[in-house]
């Protein structure tokens, strides 16, 4: 299991949310800042590796508080990342995990 500690107190703003997710977990430099590059991106990441992806949301109470529209996109972005993997008959390996 690979995990990836994304600190929710530094996400403010969609703006914050692509530098912290691009710094975080190794985006290349190409990355282009929107939900599709981020879904491109986390699947790239999954597809290298054998084992579980685990987005490990620390302080995700603060982003349900104050942005809960990017904590929607990021349990929507992954659950189509492991939707698309269960379709092509793979196994799912993103995880999100946050303390509320």
């Amino acid at each position: 299991m690979i995990v990836f500690n994304i600190n929710g107190k530094k996400i403010k703003d969609w703006k914050s949310f692509h530098i912290i997710f691009k710094k975080e977990m190794n985006f290349p430099d190409y990355y282009g800042e929107n939900m599709d590059a981020w879904i491109d991106c986390v699947e790239d990441l999954a597809n290298e590796i054998e084992e579980s992806l685990v987005i490990n949301i620390k302080h995700g109470k603060f982003i349900k508080d104050n942005n809960p529209d990017i904590l929607e996109a990021i349990l929507e972005c992954s659950a189509f990342i492991n939707n698309r993997r269960l379709n092509q008959g793979e196994k799912p390996n993103i995880i999100v995990s946050a303390n509320f």
